[in-house]
C-alpha cells in the first residue's frame, strides 16, 4: 500500500501529502467572479445524492470549448469542494480554465465502497451527457467537450472515453478529446506494474466484483478498449512518482500508440502526484500549458 501514500492528498486526509506539495508555494489563486460559477447542478435526474452533482465555472465569452473534470482520491476519497489552508484546489482548476477562455465542470462521483466502480463509470458518463445536452445553454460548444481528470479520476475519464458501449449507453457526446493526469488502474493487467512494486490485491478489492469477475482485469481496465477511432488523448505523468504509475502512463501512451489512438504524452520532471494537481492551474511550469495548448488545438 505504501506505494499509494500519494494517489492523491484526499486519500489519507490530505495533510501530510499536501504539505509536502507545498500547496504554499504551488496554489495560485486564479481569477474569476462568483456570477461566472454556477454550484451544485444535478447532472443524474432526481438524484438526491451530494456525489451525483458539479460546479460549473463559464468563460465571459460564448460558445467556449469545457472540460468535464474528476479529481483523484483512490476510488474511496474526495470531493468538488475541497479545501485545504482555506484554498479550493478543485475549484481553482474551474476558475483557471474557465479565465483562459475554456469551461470547466468539476464533478463530483459517488465513491466506493458505498458504489461499485462500474457505477462510478456511469458517474462520469451521466456527468458528461449532461454537459452535452445543456452546455449549449450556459454559453458553450457542445461540439468541443473534453474529459480530463486526475488519479483515479484519469481512470474515469479514459474509460469513458475509450469504452465505447458505455459511452453509448449514457448518452456521452462525441469527445473532442481526453486529459490522463497521473492516471491510476489504466492497465490492470499489466505484470510490469506489478513488478515495480503495485499490489495486485489492492486492485482486485475495488475491481474484481466482489470476487465474482475472473475477467475483472481486462473488464475494468481502460486499455482494453483502446480502438482507432477513439479521441486524441493528452496523456501526463511526473518523473517524481511512483514506478508504478510512471509505468502506467507510459504503457498507456504505447497501447493507444498501437491502436491508432492519437496522443501526446508529456513528462514532468521532479514533481510529485499531488503536486500535479497543483500544477494544473498555473499558468507556468508544464502541466497548466500542455493542458491548454491541447484544448485549444482540437477547438479551433
Amino acid at each position: 500500500m505504501k506505494l499509494f501514500f500519494l494517489l492523491c492528498f484526499t486519500m489519507l486526509g490530505g495533510c501530510a501529502v499536501v504539505q509536502r506539495a507545498g500547496i504554499a508555494v504551488l496554489y495560485q489563486k486564479a481569477p474569476l467572479t462568483e456570477a461566472q460559477v454556477t454550484r451544485d447542478i444535478v447532472y443524474q435526474p432526481g438524484s438526491t445524492s451530494p456525489g451525483q452533482r458539479l460546479d460549473l465555472f463559464r468563460p465571459a465569452s460564448k460558445h467556449w470549448p469545457v472540460i468535464v473534470f474528476a479529481y483523484g482520491g483512490a476510488w474511496e476519497k474526495g470531493d468538488k469542494a475541497l479545501r485545504f489552508g482555506g484554498e479550493d484546489v478543485y475549484g481553482n482548476i474551474g476558475r483557471f480554465y474557465a479565465a483562459q477562455g475554456i469551461g470547466v465542470a468539476v464533478i463530483n462521483y459517488r465513491l466506493q465502497p458505498a458504489v461499485t466502480w462500474r457505477q462510478q463509470v456511469s458517474d462520469m458518463a451521466d456527468a458528461t451527457a449532461w454537459v452535452g445536452r445543456n452546455i449549449a445553454s450556459y454559453g458553450g460548444d457542445p461540439s468541443r467537450i473534453f474529459v480530463a481528470g486526475h488519479s483515479s479520476g484519469a481512470y474515469l475519464a479514459s474509460y469513458v472515453a475509450l469504452n465505447r458501449e458505455v459511452a453509448a449507453q449514457h448518452g456521452v457526446p462525441h469527445l473532442a478529446g481526453a486529459i490522463c493526469v497521473s492516471g491510476a488502474g489504466l492497465d490492470m493487467a499489466d505484470a510490469e506494474t506489478y513488478r515495480l512494486g503495485q499490489q495486485v490485491g489492492y486492485f482486485q478489492y475495488r475491481f474484481s466484483d466482489k470476487g465474482t469477475n475472473p475477467n475483472w482485469q481486462r473488464d475494468a481496465s481502460p486499455v482494453a478498449f483502446a480502438r482507432k477511432g477513439a479521441p486524441p488523448f493528452l496523456v501526463l505523468y511526473a518523473q517524481g512518482e511512483t514506478a508504478a504509475l510512471v509505468r502506467q502512463a507510459r504503457h498507456f501512451h504505447d497501447v493507444l500508440d498501437s491502436q491508432g489512438v492519437s496522443n501526446r504524452l508529456v513528462s514532468v520532471p521532479g514533481g510529485s502526484h499531488a503536486r500535479m494537481v497543483l500544477e494544473l492551474s498555473r499558468p507556468d511550469g508544464i502541466v497548466g500549458p500542455a493542458v491548454l495548448d491541447f484544448v485549444r488545438a482540437r477547438s479551433r
